[in-house]
């Protein structure tokens, strides 16, 4: 699944159209959310993609926000933490294998598939990144969209 964004009233060609798939786009509207919530919040339903947006006055402002904190080093700062904290998150039981390593089902006769036989995968929420340019890239939008709404 994937949050194709496109623009209201687009000025130029980067403003007509913002796609990322799921992984990608909850850590970004996140960030927004965290950061922006009297912008972002107005979204009630920025995780989805029904059609909710942002008019064209509140997507330049939030534009102009997120343009000052990438080019502050706020946003490098926040992936960097963000990522450390993912890298301490413990490992958890694979539940293919019910932590055992082996599986012994329709799907695979052996060594787990899931945990690669060691009984423990990542947690689930290593599986949404974030970085830079993601942001930097939807600050362009933003910036020539003219508004937007989320399918």
């Amino acid at each position: 699944m994937g949050m194709d964004v496109y623009g209201n009233r687009p000025k130029n060609e980067t403003g007509e159209y913002f796609r990322n798939n799921v992984w990608w786009w909850r850590p970004l509207w996140d960030y927004c959310l965290d950061n922006y919530p009297s912008i972002a919040g107005k979204v009630e339903h920025g995780h989805s993609n029904d059609g909710d947006g942002l008019g064209a006055s509140d997507a330049k402002k939030l534009a102009i926000l997120l343009k000052r904190d990438i080019d502050s080093g706020k946003v490098s700062e926040y992936a960097q933490k963000r990522q450390a904290e993912l890298d301490s998150l413990p490992l958890e039981d694979c539940e293919h294998c019910s932590a055992t390593g082996i599986r012994n089902d329709k799907y695979v006769q052996g060594k787990c598939n899931g945990c690669q036989g060691t009984g423990k995968i990542k947690n689930w929420l290593t599986h949404y990144p974030f970085d830079v340019e993601n942001i930097s890239n939807f600050q362009i939008f933003l910036d020539n969209c003219g508004g937007f709404k989320i399918f």
